[in-house]
């Protein structure tokens, strides 16, 4: 038999790879990690929830268009809020479906030190099609495949011109594919984290043990593995994200290292680049939590009333207009001279100053330069 893809290489699934190429990056990584995951829970509880209330929709929203499936952001994020219990105002409703891919998501992170499981990967692949069906095609639920109607492959093209970029290994093997590679998945304590990551997702998307399913599930075992590498269920950074912004050439890499040799140090480096710079650009993403944290931090001794912390919490959220004493009575529901003493006290307590004049109403805004 002509070997085509990795799994039918003697040896497999003993994964090699040039530590000396990708120790640097993992070095730093880690350092991304920790002083990221550090900066954000520093901030208290509050604001990291806000931030991964954040970055979590929007991983997931970004996952599922990797597979042209767009999401709605709001129910995303109206559903992990729900899930996490984080209070959010104006919460819109989310349907069956997205509850049960924020649901997959979570069990992921939120439960990342438990083992992964046959059952629980059923269960994840039933939170995805509550209905056996994709798109028109029924499908097996939470179970393995079963390679009916000819084998597993990852096809392009229109109909009559299809090209097979792979063709997965026969359903007939699924099972125990699927029994080595948690066995090995649950038992990897000693494999750097962020490593076992990249070998996780390449590994489960090769065997491809679902009929549909498997790239976002392959997502969530790799987010599975980066809360382990942090200890932290809290997620602040998208790496599918950075998936999506580079589409092509993910699917690409996959291709490469499927049709490659067990050396898969060319596909740990590329998914090595796009995690360093997932974690990279999550600061500027979280950058208005991070200003509110800080912001608050600061002002942490004053004595605010509810009044005040609700127009400051609006302002730092980015207010539409200027903010006058009518704009502040409205916004909180009290008379404007009620409003007029509440900013006074927020100029005395040096958080808010008259903005230059312009216009027939006196406007105020924040101040955001640092101070003792």
């Amino acid at each position: 038999m002509s070997v085509r893809y990795i799994y039918q290489r003697q040896g497999w699934p003993k994964f090699t790879w040039n530590i000396e190429g990708i120790i640097t990056k993992v070095s730093t990584i880690r350092l991304q990690q920790g002083r990221l995951v550090g900066r954000m829970l520093a901030l208290g509880f509050p604001y990291a929830d806000e931030a991964s209330l954040d970055m979590v929709s929007d991983n997931i929203v970004k996952s599922s268009a990797i597979e042209g499936e767009h999401l709605d952001l709001s129910q995303v994020r109206s559903s992990v809020a729900r899930q996490l219990g984080v209070e959010v105002a104006g919460l819109k409703e989310s349907g069956r479906y997205v509850d049960g891919v924020v649901a997959m998501t979570l069990d992921a992170t939120q439960m990342y030190d438990k083992p992964l499981t046959q059952d629980r990967l059923f269960g994840w692949h039933a939170a995805l099609f509550p209905a056996p069906y994709s798109s028109t095609r029924r499908i097996k639920v939470a179970a393995w495949r079963e390679d009916k109607n000819g084998p597993m492959q990852v096809i392009s093209g229109v109909v009559g011109k299809e090209q097979v970029h792979f063709e997965a290994p026969p359903a007939k093997c699924v099972d125990s594919e699927m029994q080595r590679f948690l066995a090995w998945f649950n038992a990897s304590g000693n494999l750097e984290p962020v490593i076992k990551a990249g070998m996780a997702h390449l590994w489960f998307v090769t065997i491809h043990p679902f009929d549909d399913g498997n790239g976002r599930i392959a997502r969530a075992i790799t987010d599975m593995c980066l809360a382990q590498s942090e200890q932290c269920s809290r997620r602040f950074y998208s790496l599918s994200n950075q998936f999506l912004n580079f589409r092509n050439d993910y699917y690409n890499e996959l291709e490469h290292a499927q049709k490659g040799t067990l050396d898969i140090s060319r596909w740990l480096e590329w998914f090595l680049e796009m995690l360093a710079t997932a974690i990279t650009g999550a600061e500027a993403k979280l950058s208005h939590v991070l200003l509110k944290g800080e912001f608050w931090h600061r002002f942490r001794n004053v004595p605010l009333n509810a009044r005040q912390i609700l127009v400051v919490n609006r302002l730092l959220d980015g207010f539409d207009g200027n903010l006058t004493t009518l704009k502040y009575s409205k916004l909180v529901k009290c008379s404007t001279d009620t409003a007029l003493r509440d900013v006074t006290e927020l100029i005395a307590f040096g958080l808010v100053r008259k903005k230059p004049a312009g216009g027939r109403s006196t406007a105020y805004e924040l101040i955001m330069d640092k101070r003792t």
